[in-house]
């Protein structure tokens, strides 16, 4: 029998040291021969991640450091991305979980498949028989999936955007594109509101640059930057160093050469992955119309890997064909180098390669929040000319070794780019380069800060990750049935007793949970009302209890869990002063849930009570249900969450738990691994749900539903999925 989290902490040795947990979801990881450039999500962080995972866990405060990220079971990629785990370095391991469909996906088709993330990855602390000090999330993505992991396990939540949506948004409008197609392309929304639900769930946002903080954090509704710390990004420095000879050797030479009609001039070098953002058309034609520029210098563009250019990804092969049309429409060709391919191994040659030619290393992108390529270039004695739009400003400060340049303007980066290759200061900006690199962006200095911080935090922090197991029946159970009680119980009086007469002869290996709007009192009226057995679970005020058994022990750890930053008194006195918003009955509250009525014609949209929340430094939840009832409670609290909770605590296999619902408020625990059920009277609200992984439309309304649910997935015998045997699922 599962003796829940208190045997995960009891099993933790008191002089044991941090266990970190890193999240990158999306892109393609593992730890020898990256793949940097082969996609638009396989870049720099991908890099970043996987090189603070090792610096964290050669330091001696580390016990522990997992990088989790999304296992992918395709063949068109490599194996070695189907591996359930990899062993990084000593103590720090990739953890590969299963979400979505097995084949590769891009970022942007990620987000429907993002609640499964959480419900698959926490198992793994399970096996462990420990949890983490902390988790950190990376990209919008894993902020969005990091943020819930951490409110489940009750530790603190940090989060590194790496790049930000509402920035690019705002670039990519700059640049005359419409925003429907934007966010049709790049699905910009998810993208801004995954960010802000991060910013609000993080009492530690680390960023690479003081203008991330200034600039970029700014446009955000939950704006603290309090709890944001620049701490400059680390880079392993050991392979990139000046060249020793004009004429070394370098492998990759002549895959540059064969393109040059002189390959002895000055490089103006480019190294990113072909992705539009990163505005290599205009650096050609900055090139293209500056004659000077083209008669002193070669221009070597490093886009990634590619064998056609008609099997790349969309939005590479858009940026591809761009990129030959403007070689030819400008006659470029024997000033250009374009290679096919380049190994890991070649990227530091490369760099020694331009900064043996006088050359010039240059990074054009709309923005560049983080700038990695710029410190690999600094190392190697390659002067730098950057984007004034994120890292590049405070790489430049440090290293004094570039100069800046407007991304929209052609003509003045081609001009500056000339003045950097011809004026006097090449020896001093590539001497004062590999300095700054070694002394400023050093893996150890990056991770001796981080953990300064960490500590800092969780010395502050109130989490606890203790959650002592309660008695019950519920270790008993192979799975659990857990519904709403209005109109999706309840409604048919007739269905409701075939619905508790086949729970009966389910066996004592079936569990019954109910989860609910309602009060405690309220929610055993109506089940006493219906003659329903007691509940082996009984969540009430949608999440804001949870109780087991005959007896209705609460289960006071998770009292405890959600009071994190609850701050009710705050609340009420905003909402106050919001109009057409009306406190429901003193029998509807709760210590952890403030129930409203909106008056749809006077009263703001939920988002924009969202955002009088957080503009008033406030964590809360929102849920509307029947566009009229709204629920606002903690940040850590809600149904979904609450059964999410249940399953880690116990044991029980996500797909081992049927949801049912009607409203609302009931959408939260109908997505990720568990099964759903929504019934036919269900409300409009939940429309948006179709098609989603394991949540099936009954045609059956009230507890026919539920039954009808039952049968789909055959869920009081061997359990099954239908809709995941199409690929799609």
């Amino acid at each position: 029998m599962y003796r829940g989290l208190e045997a995960l902490t009891m099993g933790m040795a008191k002089d044991k040291g941090l266990y970190i947990a890193l999240l990158s979801v999306h892109g393609l990881i593992r730890g020898k021969e990256l793949e940097l450039g082969r996609d638009p999500d396989t870049g720099g962080q991908i890099l970043y991640v996987v090189e603070l995972a090792r610096a964290l866990a050669s330091h001696p405060m580390v016990d522990r450091v997992d990088l989790f990220t999304r296992q992918v079971i395709d063949k068109k990629v490599d194996e070695s991305y189907a591996q359930p785990e990899e062993k990084l370095a000593d103590k720090a391991y990739i953890i590969r979980i299963p979400f979505g469909p097995r084949r590769y996906l891009r970022k942007e088709k990620l987000w429907p498949h993002l609640p499964s993330f959480v419900d698959n990855a926490l198992p793994h602390f399970r096996k462990l028989r420990r949890i983490p000090d902390i988790v950190h999330g990376h990209y919008a993505d894993a902020g969005m999936v990091g943020a819930t992991m951490a409110h489940l396990l009750g530790v603190p939540f940090v989060f590194t955007g790496h790049s930000l949506g509402r920035v690019k948004m705002e670039r990519m409008l700059e640049s005359g594109a419409p925003r429907d197609q934007i966010n049709q392309r790049y699905n910009m929304d998810s993208r801004i509101e995954a960010e802000e639900l991060a910013l609000d769930a993080a009492p530690l946002v680390i960023t690479s640059t003081h203008q991330e903080i200034e600039q970029q954090y700014e446009m955000y509704e939950h704006y603290e930057p309090s709890c944001m710390r620049v701490i400059p990004p680390g880079v392993n420095l050991d392979r990139f160093s000046p060249p020793v000879h004009k004429d070394d050797p370098y492998a990759i030479r002549g895959e540059i050469d064969r393109f040059l009609r002189d390959p002895g001039k000055p490089m103006v070098l480019a190294m990113a992955r072909p992705d539009e953002r990163k505005n290599i058309s205009t650096l050609i034609h900055a090139y293209a119309n500056n004659a000077k520029l083209r008669q002193a210098a070669n221009l070597v563009l490093v886009l990634g890997n590619r064998d056609d250019v008609r099997a790349m990804d969309r939005g590479s092969r858009k940026v591809m064909i761009e990129v030959l049309y403007l070689i030819d429409k400008y006659d470029l060709y024997g000033s250009i180098a374009l290679p096919k391919h380049h190994a890991a191994d070649d990227v530091p040659d490369i760099y020694r390669l331009a900064a043996a030619s006088r050359g010039v290393f240059v990074n054009p992108a709309w923005t560049e929040p983080f700038g990695l390529t710029l410190i690999e270039a600094a190392a190697s004695g390659l002067p730098i000319a950057a984007t004034n739009d994120g890292g590049p400003r405070d790489i430049i400060a440090a290293c004094e070794n570039g100069i800046l340049i407007d991304p929209f303007d052609a003509e003045k980066m081609g001009t500056t780019l000339l003045e950097m290759l011809q004026g006097r200061d090449w020896e001093q900006w590539s001497e004062r380069g590999m300095k700054g690199a070694t002394e400023t962006f050093s893996w150890s200095s990056h991770v001796s800060r981080y953990l300064k911080e960490v500590t800092r935090l969780l010395g502050a922090s109130t989490s606890s990750p203790k959650l002592p197991a309660r008695r019950s029946r519920i270790p008993e159970v192979d799975r659990i049935l857990i519904t709403d009680v209005d109109n999706t119980l309840t409604g048919d009086d007739e269905a409701v007793q075939k619905l508790l007469q086949a729970l009966n002869q389910a066996g004592t290996f079936t569990g019954f949970g109910i989860a609910t709007g309602r009060a405690k009192e309220s929610a055993l009226a109506m089940l006493e009302e219906i003659a329903a057995p007691p509940p082996d679970i009984l969540i009430t005020s949608n999440g804001a209890s949870i109780r087991y058994g005959r007896d209705l022990t609460e289960d006071t750890a998770w009292k405890r869990h959600i009071d994190y930053r609850w701050e009710p008194a705050a609340i009420r006195a905003v909402m106050e002063q919001i109009p057409g918003v009306y406190l429901q009955e003193e029998a509807e509250q709760h210590r952890f849930k403030i129930s409203y009525t909106i008056d749809v014609e006077e009263a703001p949209s939920v988002r924009r009570i969202q955002r009088l929340l957080r503009e008033a430094g406030l964590r809360a939840n929102l849920t509307c249900s029947f566009a009229m009832y709204l629920d606002v409670m903690p940040i850590r609290a809600s149904c979904g969450l609450a059964i999410r909770y249940l399953a880690f605590k116990w044991g029980i296999p996500f797909d081992h738990l049927l949801v049912a619902g009607d409203s609302g408020n009931d959408e939260d625990m109908l997505g990720g691994e568990t099964l759903g059920v929504v019934v036919g009277n269900h409300s409009p609200e939940l429309n948006k749900l179709r098609g989603q992984p394991r949540i099936y439309f009954a045609e059956g309304c009230h507890a026919n539903g539920i039954l009808e649910g039952i049968a789909y997935y055959d869920f009081f015998n061997e359990i099954t999925v239908p809709e995941e045997n199409h690929e799609d699922f």
